[in-house]
């Protein structure tokens, strides 16, 4: 990956299983999110491929392309812009589910059954963004990814603008989730006990570079 003049990452080489997590971790400024979002499809390598199911996105039809996007899904550290604030959460949650070819009338279930899953009572889908507080909203963020079965969820710096009971919920929300899925993650934070406590293997980004420790 090169940015003017210089190179961003040289020579990274890893992989994300199913129902395993791999935990990054780096000082600012070292390219953990930069790499997050070129996994993720949102930006392109300049060097380098990114591939899924054997396949490389670059040589992706349409078709497959549409399919990764919604097999492979993001993650944000700010909660807030996952969600469109001028529309209640019970519209944005819906909008997903229209995407999802959900016939309408079961809309209902299906966000009371998210709802559920991210441990909120019903009354937060009649409200907007701005009425819920940043642990609320990480926590539909991720229902709301998970109605879309997602084999992969690269997950960037999750927690890290949640106090740490809002943390240990978001945290065992997620494993919860990949136990019974068998999603695989790719956790970015700079945080070591989180790392260590989600992951089944890790490494540091550093000057351009990755190593892998213990």
């Amino acid at each position: 990956m090169l940015s003017p003049g210089k190179y961003v990452f040289r020579e990274i080489s890893l992989e994300i299983r199913p129902g395993k997590t791999f935990g990054l971790m780096g000082l600012s400024g070292e390219g953990k999110s930069t790499l997050g979002r070129v996994i993720a499809g949102l930006e392109k390598p300049t060097a380098g491929s990114i591939y899924y199911n054997c396949l490389p996105l670059s040589g992706m039809k349409k078709t497959e392309h549409a399919a990764f996007r919604r097999r492979v899904q993001i993650m944000f550290q700010d909660p807030m812009d996952a969600f469109n604030p001028r529309k209640k959460i019970g519209h944005s949650v819906s909008e997903v589910l229209t995407l999802l070819k959900v016939p309408k009338v079961k809309h209902t279930l299906k966000t009371e059954e998210m709802i559920i899953t991210a441990g909120l009572p019903k009354e937060v889908l009649s409200r907007y963004p701005s009425q819920l507080s940043g642990g609320q909203l990480q926590r539909l963020a991720l229902g709301r990814i998970l109605l879309l079965s997602p084999e992969y969820i690269i997950l960037d710096e999750p927690t890290s603008a949640l106090d740490v009971s809002v943390q240990a919920h978001i945290l065992h929300m997620l494993r919860k989730a990949q136990a019974e899925r068998n999603t695989g993650y790719l956790l970015i934070s700079h945080d070591e006990s989180v790392i260590r406590f989600m992951s089944d293997s890790c490494g540091v980004l550093e000057n351009g570079q990755l190593k892998l420790i213990d």
